[in-house]
């Protein structure tokens, strides 16, 4: 998702600019200020705080977005996001959660998706409602002033006029001086009258331009967040109507995502079936190979034994004619009995050691066959 830091530049690049526009024209912009300190106080604190809720608006949607990136990678990994959620994100957190909790991935209809999107933009025109109206304060705040100072303006000139008396020409002087100091409190209410429209004004302009960088950013989040559930949507047998047809029943549409999501669920499991299934065939063609490997060598050593079995057996008959013939002592005839007694017995212990081979091979083979049942009755289940 899009970060809305280039709105917060904007802004921030747009008041650099007024206070620069401010700072040339601040002598003139004194004096009308101090015409109602009051009033224009007023108007200047509700733009600072206009501008503080604009920036908020774009700060918080930072908060919302990195909740959501979190959640993402949270449901990707098969966790579960902890923590409470932001304002905007609150409602759908609790959808969310459970889609991904039941079916372990997040899988939304048309009308779940639909909900999300418009309690998210419901908390969005609060916001922008809030903006609005401190805009239209700032207009009738300057409106207010810009009254007041005509009222003002009205009454100060009848008491003038009511008090101008002119009995000689002696008088004139006098009077025209009267109506000189007379002219002074119109004067101020005319100059709390223009001093007000000027900074309401002016504080509407520089506001609303706030306003609107944070709704551009307040839509770009919107929009961001409609793809991002657009990919995450399955469109059901309810999700489009021809004209004629009827709406299925809630409890069917439900019963409906409830099977898919079984199917679903089920097709993940077949799938780690057959995983877990190609890995025990694999081990087996490998154990396949380690026997054939071993019968080999079993038959080497077979052959061998029955190499140095007909070898004893010349060597006895050579012995048997060296006997004859008085050629060998009796040590080295007492040393071939014992080669031939230890040749005999390891020839009569093949078979026995062959066979306690051959059945340890079944055990273990059982063993592992009794293991492979279990797996599969455990992926069917």
């Amino acid at each position: 998702m899009t970060r809305p830091n280039r709105y917060l530049l904007t802004m921030v690049l747009f008041l650099v600019i007024i206070g620069a526009g401010v700072a040339i024209v601040f002598p003139s912009l004194s004096r009308a200020f101090l015409a109602n300190p009051v009033l224009n106080g007023g108007i200047l604190g509700t733009l600072i705080i206009g501008l503080a809720h604009a920036f908020r608006t774009i700060l918080a949607l930072n908060k919302e977005i990195t909740w959501i990136e979190d959640f993402k990678r949270s449901a990707e990994g098969g966790l579960t996001l902890t923590g409470t959620p932001p304002r905007l994100m609150a409602p759908a957190a609790t959808m969310l959660g459970e889609r991904s909790g039941r079916t372990g991935h997040l899988n939304l209809s048309p009308t779940a998706m639909q909900t999300l999107l418009d309690g998210v933009a419901t908390r969005l025109d609060e916001t922008r409602e809030t903006s609005r109206y401190m805009v239209a304060l700032l207009v009738f705040l300057g409106l207010l002033g810009t009254f007041w100072g005509l009222m003002e303006t009205i009454n100060s000139v009848g008491d003038v006029i009511s008090n101008l008396q002119i009995g000689s020409d002696s008088d004139i002087a006098g009077a025209f001086g009267a109506l000189k100091s007379g002219l002074r409190q119109p004067l101020e209410g005319m100059g709390t009258a223009f001093s007000s429209s000027l900074f309401g004004l002016s504080g509407s302009l520089i506001l609303g331009f706030a306003a609107l960088q944070s709704g551009q950013a307040q839509n770009l989040f919107y929009r961001d967040l409609e793809d991002w559930l657009s990919g995450i949507t399955r469109l059901g047998g309810g999700g489009v109507m021809a004209e004629g047809d009827h709406a299925v029943p809630a409890y069917v549409q439900a019963l409906l995502e409830q099977t898919a999501d079984s199917l679903e669920a089920l097709q993940r499991t077949l799938m780690r079936s057959e995983e877990g299934r190609q890995a025990e065939q694999q081990n087996l063609a490998m154990l396949t190979d380690k026997l054939a490997g071993l019968a080999d060598t079993m038959k080497v050593e077979q052959d061998l034994l029955l190499k140095l079995a007909q070898s004893q057996q010349e060597l006895k008959t050579v012995l048997g004619k060296g006997g004859q013939g008085g050629g060998m002592d009796e040590a080295s005839r007492n040393h071939l009995r014992s080669m031939e007694s230890h040749l005999s017995r390891l020839v009569s212990d093949m078979p026995r050691a062959r066979a306690e081979t051959v059945q340890d091979i079944r055990n273990e083979i059982r063993l592992l066959a009794r293991t492979i049942a279990a797996l599969a009755e455990g992926g069917e289940a």
